[in-house]
This record gives structure tokens, C-alpha cells and sequence, in this order.
């Protein structure tokens, strides 16, 4: 399981598993439980690039957001792998 320390959010990690380009497990760390929770659920089962493309640059609380952090967790996901 990958690990993501997210920057400027009120959820402070997430984990994420990624196998054949297809994200198979998501799950975030504190946040707004219904909302990450939701994100999570969405997101398994679809192509990570086609997700990261989705969310990148979704703002919330300054120039960031849950979302915009799991686009950049798929990022370093696929630069460490």
C-alpha cells in the first residue's frame, strides 16, 4: 500500500493501490468523512491517469483540495514505480 502525506487539507494521508493502471484501493486519512469516503468509492475501479487528469486543480482551502491531493498522490505513485 502506497502512503500519501496530503499538503494543505484536513485529511492528512492517503493510501492507494494501483495495480495494471486500474486504482483498486483508496482510502483517506481524518477529512470530511462522507466527502473523502465518497471520493474513495469513485475512484476504484478506474484508470488512475484518467482520474489524476480529473481532479488535478480542484481548489477547496487554498490551492489545493482532497481531490487535487489524490491527483498528486497518483503522481507520485507513478514516479516511484
Amino acid at each position: 500500500m502506497f502512503q500519501y502525506k496530503t499538503r494543505g487539507t484536513c485529511s492528512t494521508q492517503i493510501d492507494l493501490e494501483i495495480e495494471n493502471g486500474v486504482i483498486t484501493a483508496c482510502a483517506f486519512h481524518n477529512g470530511c468523512k462522507g466527502n473523502t469516503q465518497g471520493l474513495a468509492k469513485m475512484v476504484i475501479g478506474r484508470k488512475a491517469d484518467e482520474v489524476k487528469d480529473m481532479l488535478r486543480g480542484i481548489q477547496c482551502r487554498g490551492n489545493t483540495s482532497c481531490p487535487d491531493q489524490l491527483s498528486r498522490a497518483i503522481e507520485a505513485y507513478e514516479a516511484q514505480n
